[in-house]
């Protein structure tokens, strides 16, 4: 084989390489266009969502480990208040309902016995 049919098939096999990789690259670019196309409307509607959730939550969780002591401390001793005055508030209505049945006055009760139909007053 001559010499210059060596160049020929070199030749060749470049230019079906570089047609390849042009080939190859130009799928790829329409493809990674098709994606950030599709990125875009995903992140338009992400803010959407987000948008819609930051306006149904109110606060999110946050865990006491990641906030400042002071924040802690402040609204510990906060429930603790409301839990004492939770506290007092029930002592309260025990001590006024025991206070109405110790000083409850009989007198003004009605007896099974003093109801009954018997003309001698329920006493047999």
């Amino acid at each position: 084989m001559p010499w210059w049919s060596w160049v020929l098939v070199w030749v060749v096999l470049v230019l079906a390489l570089l047609g390849m990789l042009a080939f190859v690259g130009w799928r790829l670019f329409k493809k990674t266009m098709t994606a950030l196309e599709a990125l875009g409307e995903l992140t338009a509607r992400l803010e959407i969502l987000d948008a819609a959730r930051q306006e149904l939550d109110e606060e999110r969780f946050r865990p006491a480990v990641s906030r400042p002591f002071a924040e802690i401390q402040a609204e510990y001793r906060e429930n603790a208040e409301g839990r004492d005055e939770r506290r007092r508030f029930r002592r309260d209505r025990r001590h006024s309902r025991g206070k109405l049945l110790v000083s409850a006055d009989l007198r003004q009760r009605t007896f099974p016995w003093d109801s009954s139909a018997t003309p001698s007053g329920g006493r047999t």
